[in-house]
């Protein structure tokens, strides 16, 4: 038992010397290589496709910015065009709206001096035609007066007085008299 104690003694032993975090030589180195091969094989194959994707990404990205501010500037000038376009309606707008103001106050006076002069010629017109339906009705008067005045006479003289012209005569005399009695009256 002797013999087996010993190897169990070694065992422990050589246990006990062992950390179990450090690793055996062999293995390190066998790690250390497969580590290269691995990082060599990368490094080969996937960084310049890595640094392609990332160029390629990088250059969209500034593009994209230039791209952005290129756009910004030309929203920027078609902004201004619209405000000075604007700003040259609304003052059309007014310049318009001013000269229909005018055009209204012109026509609007033209049409009161229309209505004005409609006005004065109906009143002449009224005027002519009061005019003339007054001497209608002083004819039609004297001729009426004249009538009742000479069948008067001749009833009171107790003879026709039948002869038109003296008859007419007579009357506008006497009717002229009367008118100048009236206006020396006056």
């Amino acid at each position: 038992m002797e013999g087996t104690d010993v190897n169990a003694l070694f065992l422990a032993a050589e246990a006990e010397t062992q950390n179990p975090l450090v690793p055996h030589l062999d293995e390190l180195v066998i790690g250390l290589l497969a580590f290269a091969i691995v990082f060599g094989f990368l490094a080969k194959k996937l960084l310049p496709n890595i640094n392609k994707v990332l160029d390629e990404r990088r250059e969209a990205i500034e593009g994209g910015i230039e791209k952005a501010d290129a756009a910004k500037l030309e929203a920027e000038s078609v902004l201004e065009q619209y405000k000075a376009q604007l700003a040259e309606a609304r003052h059309e707008a007014a310049r318009l709206r001013q000269e229909a103001q005018e055009q209204g106050a012109v026509i609007l006076q033209e049409m009161r001096a229309e209505g004005q002069r409609q006005r004065e010629e109906i009143i002449a017109a009224g005027h002519a035609q009061i005019e003339a339906d007054r001497k209608a009705a002083a004819s039609a008067l004297r001729q009426d007066v004249g009538k009742l005045a000479t069948d008067l006479a001749g009833k009171l003289v107790g003879e026709s007085l039948e002869d038109h012209a003296r008859q007419s005569g007579t009357v506008d005399r006497f009717l002229d008299e009367l008118e100048a009695k009236a206006e020396a009256v006056r």
